[in-house]
């Protein structure tokens, strides 16, 4: 496979939305994304509530749809998607993140896949490692996204399931309908075969990765967000996490879903493979950690259901009639306690910040 192209910028809040332009342009985006069919914005909801790294930034909505724009990409044809989670509000999550402002400043469709969309049964062509085993009567799509372009759009962050979390998990919430956590014990090969099928369906597929904040800790909510001013952009979807994975700290290799795309030919996981265009970033090490050390209780339980002593117990907790408990256990925990108890202190810390005042003025 030849090698792939990720490039890095370094930006600040005085110059970030020109910095996006700059970053599309350097990476060619034109060349992956046709103007004559639909683009959809894949944006990241991982909480409804603003907590910085946790969400695609208004900034970087806002830079991908002017540069687009201005490239004369029909307004038309290119619209803000959101996905439903059962226990995140992507409602309130476009309203608490700004990016619901965004969507309106630029007049672009603002679409949630679950409202008045068609879901259909999607036959793979290729290769699939567990989704035909784990939902057995078919996989569901989005109608509307077949035959049509994807920018994913999410930020630098760990995450307790998966170590990082970037384009493909992006994918995770789009592709796959509100019982996708079924997937969670085998969630890195869900990965690889939900890039398996955007490789079918799409006709362009694009990342745009913010790291003005990234994340580091129990992601993708649980973290500890720090100032980083960095922006990717690539067209290889296990690349450019592979980039990202490492300039956190991780051996992208290492990382299950990386190393099974890079494996399948999915992509390049190996960032020796990797041409990196921008910055120099071979000196970059955030040393961000996400291990058992790291776990909040919250994540310690899903973990103990998925791959440990419940294990036995998963369907009966997490596919039954008595399922809802799961939910109200993790908005107890992350909404009623870690958020008011923990998480606002540290907003009100980083929204002092240079960047936290850009987002004020949104």
């Amino acid at each position: 496979m030849a090698r792939s192209q990720v490039t890095v910028i370094k930006t600040s809040p005085e110059r970030v939305i020109d910095d996006y332009k700059r970053l599309l342009h350097s990476a060619k985006y034109q060349k992956y994304i046709p103007k004559e069919y639909n683009t959809a914005l894949k944006i990241n909801i991982s909480w409804h509530h603003f907590y910085p790294a946790c969400s695609t930034t208004p900034w970087q909505l806002e830079g991908v749809i002017k540069t687009m724009l201005e490239d004369e990409y029909p307004r038309e044809k290119v619209y803000g998607c959101h996905n439903r989670t059962v226990v995140v509000s992507a409602k309130k999550g476009e309203i608490n993140n700004k990016h619901k402002k965004v969507l309106e400043k630029y007049n672009v469709q603002n679409i949630h896949l679950y409202e008045m969309e068609e879901w259909v049964n999607y036959e793979p062509k290729g290769k699939i490692l567990v989704l035909d085993k784990i939902f057995p009567k078919g996989i569901k799509i989005p109608k509307r996204l077949i035959g049509s372009n994807i920018i994913h759009l999410p930020t630098m962050k760990t995450h307790v399931f998966t170590t990082i979390t970037g384009a493909m998990k992006n994918a995770f919430g789009g592709l796959l309908h509100d019982k996708r956590h079924w997937t969670h014990s085998v969630i890195h090969e869900t990965l690889v075969d939900l890039l398996t099928i955007q490789k079918e369906i799409h006709t362009g597929i694009f990342a745009v990765t913010d790291g003005t904040f990234a994340g580091d800790g129990p992601g993708p909510r649980c973290m500890e967000p720090h100032i980083k001013n960095f922006i990717l952009a690539s067209d290889d979807q296990v690349a450019i996490d592979a980039i990202s994975a490492k300039m956190m700290g991780f051996e992208p290799m290492s990382i299950k879903f990386i190393r099974l795309a890079h494996e399948e030919g999915l992509g390049i996981g190996n960032p020796e493979e990797i041409n990196i265009v921008g910055e120099d970033i071979s000196n970059v090490n955030f040393n961000f950690k996400c291990d058992y050390k790291t776990n909040t209780f919250a994540s310690w339980g899903q973990k103990t259901i998925y791959w440990g002593a419940l294990k036995p117990l998963e369907k009966i907790l997490l596919r039954t009639f008595i399922t809802p408990w799961s939910y109200l256990a993790s908005i107890a925990y992350h909404d009623w306690y870690w958020y008011p108890f923990i998480g606002k202190k540290r907003v009100k810390e980083i929204i002092k910040s240079d960047w936290g005042k850009l987002w004020e003025k949104y």
